[in-house]
């Protein structure tokens, strides 16, 4: 079996660096789109239009109607070949980058990933997550390449909500379990090969991150400062866990993730809120070690991840309303599949109730504990 590792081209990360962002793009193209939410535009333009000041022609700006889906796509690819781009520049969050890598592809273009967020692994990332208009997840789209430029400016990243650093850790958990698990079972991952040592040591290297920084980068972003935690933390989240999934392969979390979009509920909730719970069903799907689920667990609620259902949403937990999650999450095609065991509707329905039990057992445990802290306190 072949082993195959791809990654973006260039990956730039540090406070400040989106002023450079011209000197980078310059070697791509002369006639750069750039596209982002309103909200995005409005913080980074001016360093933006001041850093592609060299270009003649200057850099036409496109909004980001907050969806991606087809629609959303073919609007902007339509911009983009009436504008005669040869480089595009996505900033924002991860539908926003998921859909600059869209438009470029279909444009056949180079693609600038500009993260103003590290809350996914989108940006390294050649696939892009396809919604429907309405949020609901609707397929993948592979590229033959990644990403010709990541650029990612901690001193930006550092402003953006604490939660959203939160969340970014939680779809970093899943990396380095759903890679053991592709490792375990030998399966193709979406580099096109088995999972090699070094994506497999990569994905590794994530979760010890996350386990030695994440505390710490949480309470320096909720100061919006930028730490050591804070880089090692965002590297984590966007480099690691995004090479980590791509050439280490993908698993039940993130195939429990696109379940529970099946719940309006859930929809509210960011992608990394989601991979997390699933991270967990998938420990409890796979019969892993005690330890190891408490220490995800401990994990998860010392950075603010959800550890039950209710904590994104969902009060119904019951055998009827969980079962169209399991069955997508069991779908043809879907990641859950690349577990080393066959996985029925069953189990994974099993697990996820086992995990939200699970959840809400350490959730009282630790609420207990603080109570006795502060009488203890008060005595």
């Amino acid at each position: 079996m072949k082993r195959v590792i791809i990654a973006p081209a260039k990956y730039v990360q540090g406070e400040g660096v989106l002023s450079f962002l011209g000197e980078y793009v310059k070697v791509l193209g002369q006639r750069p789109v750039a596209i982002a939410s309103p909200s995005v535009m409005e913080k980074v333009e001016n360093t933006v239009v001041e850093s592609l000041c060299q270009y003649p022609q200057g850099i036409r700006l496109e909004r980001f109607n907050r969806e991606c889906c087809r629609s959303e796509i073919e609007r902007l690819q339509a911009i983009c070949q009436a504008a005669g781009a040869d480089v595009l520049i996505g900033i924002g969050g991860g539908k926003a980058i998921d859909t600059a890598k869209a438009v470029a592809y279909y444009c056949r273009i180079p693609v600038v990933v500009v993260p103003t967020i590290a809350s996914t692994d989108a940006p390294t990332s050649a696939v892009s997550v396809i919604y429907t208009e309405e949020g609901i997840f609707s397929e993948y789209l592979f590229f033959p390449r990644n990403p010709d430029l990541v650029l990612v400016d901690t001193r930006i990243i550092a402003k953006a909500p604490e939660r959203l650093q939160v969340a970014g850790m939680g779809d970093a958990l899943a990396t380095f379990f759903e890679a053991r698990a592709c490792y375990r079972a030998g399966r193709t991952t979406n580099a096109g090969g088995v999972t090699s040592q070094s994506a497999y040591a990569l994905a590794e290297l994530c979760y010890q991150t996350l386990l030695a920084d994440g505390l710490k980068a949480r309470l320096a972003v909720a100061d919006h400062t930028v730490s050591a935690a804070v880089e090692n933390i965002v590297e984590a989240n966007t480099f690691l866990s995004g090479v980590g999934f791509e050439s280490g392969g993908l698993a039940a979390a993130h195939a429990i993730h696109n379940g529970l979009t099946c719940l309006d509920v859930c929809r509210a909730r960011y992608h990394g809120e989601k991979v997390a719970f699933g991270t967990l069903a998938q420990l409890l799907l796979e019969n892993a070690a005690l330890d190891e689920i408490r220490e995800v667990m401990f994990f998860c609620q010392s950075v603010g991840l959800p550890v039950t259902l209710g904590e994104l949403g969902v009060s119904d937990v019951s055998e009827a309303s969980l079962m169209p999650v399991a069955e997508a999450a069991c779908a043809k095609g879907e990641t859950i599949h690349n577990m080393p065991f066959p996985v029925s509707v069953e189990a994974v329905l099993s697990a996820m109730l086992s995990a939200d039990r699970l959840g809400r057992l350490y959730s009282e445990q630790g609420g207990r504990v603080k109570a006795l802290r502060m009488a203890a306190c008060l005595l």
